[in-house]
């Protein structure tokens, strides 16, 4: 067996700025890598989770110019956790003012993972004639028995103490819809429900996402910033199922075609299971599944990690 591949070295952007996107809203971006070279917009998860350092590291900075930014209302991006005018359908076009305004090219590769392999989907299928290549990774189709799985039953029976914490911050009465019990809280007026309210959304994600314990990337999803970004933020988008069509992503993949693509997805992946990319798999034909058997969900395991530096590598020279 060939030696996982590893993260590329740390790198620093070249360029930053802020792109002003209409309806109030304000982006930041970056630019790492080598200008001029192969073209790739990363899409971070979340929605709301905003991007990071490490996540400009699977890519070879001598053979692509790479493009990160903050998704409306996280990480940078201003007004902060604000879920006004902020839907799929205004990111997808946030993408298309970004290639345009700040990267000048005609075609890129796009390269999601978990809500960014949504979002990277309903881009692709929006402009496929923009697109030059996917890489996907942790498939999120955005179907009910998706969410459900999530925020009714499915991670609960393999997390029930934790699931127990998520579930017990609501009153009973109000346990048959999660997702709006803790809409009511995360848009509330009382600061100290909201943030309570946020923590417990995110633990919840955090802990869905990790296949081992990682004390580290817990806290860092409950700091209290974060946590109030992507507990408002997701909980919006899983309150309007995205604003996507139930199979909607799977229906139209067929705007897919002549686009080839890699999707690296974890096997014991609790976040987003494998069914959703086997399905996507067989409506897709160009793709390339590879389901990591020793993988979850983040890109930071091993095995994740090694799928993508290796897909990446594979569309350098393309």
């Amino acid at each position: 067996m060939n030696e996982r591949r590893t993260l590329y070295p740390a790198i620093e952007p070249y360029d930053s700025g802020m792109l002003d996107v209409g309806d109030g809203h304000t982006l930041y971006w970056e630019r790492c890598g080598t200008k001029g070279a192969k073209p790739v917009v990363f899409l971070h998860g979340g929605p709301g989770s905003g991007i990071s350092p490490g996540q400009r590291r699977q890519f070879d900075p001598t053979r692509y110019d790479i493009l990160l930014f903050d998704q409306r209302g996280c990480g940078r991006s201003t007004p902060f956790a604000s879920l006004d005018d902020n839907t799929t359908w205004d990111l997808v076009e946030d993408i298309e003012r970004l290639r345009t305004s700040v990267m000048g090219v005609e075609k890129w590769m796009v390269f999601g993972g978990s809500w960014g392999s949504t979002l990277s989907l309903a881009y692709a299928q929006s402009h496929p004639d923009r697109v030059t290549e996917l890489v996907l990774r942790g498939i999120f189709l955005f179907r009910q028995r998706e969410v459900d799985w999530l925020y009714k039953y499915g991670a609960s029976e393999l997390y029930p103490e934790e699931w127990e914490k998520f579930v017990g911050f609501i009153p009973e009465p109000e346990r048959g819809d999660l997702v709006e019990a803790y809409r009511k809280r995360l848009t509330g007026t009382d600061e100290a429900v909201q943030l309570e309210a946020a923590k417990r959304w995110s633990m919840w994600e955090g802990v869905t996402v990790t296949l081992l314990p990682d004390e580290a990337m817990l806290a860092d999803f409950t700091e209290d910033s974060h946590a109030i970004a992507i507990a408002r933020i997701e909980n919006h988008y899983m309150k309007y199922k995205g604003w996507l069509d139930e199979g909607q992503l799977l229906a139209n993949a067929d705007r897919l075609k002549g686009i080839p693509g890699v999707i690296v997805q974890g096997r014991h992946d609790c976040c987003t299971p494998p069914a959703a990319a086997w399905d996507l798999e067989k409506a897709w034909p160009e793709v390339d599944l590879q389901i990591v058997p020793d993988g979850g969900h983040l890109y930071t395991e091993p095995g994740i990690t090694d799928g993508l530096v290796r897909a990446t590598d594979r569309f350098a020279g393309q």
